[in-house]
């Protein structure tokens, strides 16, 4: 594990996406990732839930990624994904764009259309998360506007996946970006939260980034302490 916090800097420095993308989220027949099928299955559960729809989400901390969204496109309208490092936003551009080179999604979103029913409409998904996609911004979830100067309507809900505990170098920090996170909310509005527990780093091609190690109870009680009904 890193002695020391990762910080902002070291990730808009070092942070490559697509060695990130080829070692957490490939997805073949014969090399099942349990980690990754875990949480696609979570969040189809979440955004499988009645009252979870509306017109604006927002994706704070997307990372390189789309899995996250992939079951969430289909209730609601538009998506707004929000990152600090700024390959990041790069490579999930390329992929919006449809550009050569892009990351290859097809077998997670497949995976995930199989979860919905129909493996089949994969191609459906893929552009439909692509149309509703609207913006890609910079954030920062420390800052009191994550996304200033922009300021954003407030939204239907929120998610955020694997972000807050590399973002947050100690417990205070993490209570007050949920905070900060919670401001991008209309009241009554939901936050969806994924958070690796008892995690002190993690690591891709020879590099170490850390991580807040929290426990369920800690996290609850710093999402109630946001504002929030759990």
């Amino acid at each position: 594990a890193p002695a020391t916090f990762t910080g902002a800097d070291v990730y808009q420095r070092s942070f490559d996406p697509r060695e990130y993308l080829k070692e957490f989220y490939s997805l073949s027949e014969g090399q099942p990732n349990v980690f990754l099928m875990q949480n696609l299955r979570s969040l189809h559960e979440m955004f499988s839930l009645d009252g979870l729809r509306g017109d604006t989400l927002i994706d704070v901390g997307c990372g390189p990624t789309i899995y996250q969204l992939l079951s969430a496109c289909e209730r609601f309208q538009e998506i707004i994904a929000l990152d600090y490092t700024d390959q990041n936003r790069r490579e999930l551009e390329k992929w919006l764009r449809d550009e050569a080179g892009a990351f290859d999604w097809r077998p997670v979103v497949k995976y995930v259309c199989e979860l919905e029913g129909d493996r089949e409409k994969w191609a459906e998904k893929e552009e439909t998360l692509r149309r509703k996609v609207r913006r890609v911004l910079k954030c920062d979830v420390t800052a009191a506007n994550p996304t200033g100067p922009v300021s954003l309507p407030p939204a239907d809900c929120v998610v955020s996946t694997l972000c807050l505990e590399a973002a947050c170098k100690d417990l205070a920090t993490f209570r007050g970006a949920l905070r900060n996170v919670g401001a991008l909310l209309k009241p009554g509005g939901h936050l969806v939260l994924l958070t690796v527990l008892r995690e002190t780093y993690y690591a891709f091609n020879q590099q170490v980034f850390s991580c807040l190690r929290l426990e369920r109870n800690t996290v609850e009680e710093a999402v109630e302490g946001a504002g929030f009904d759990v």
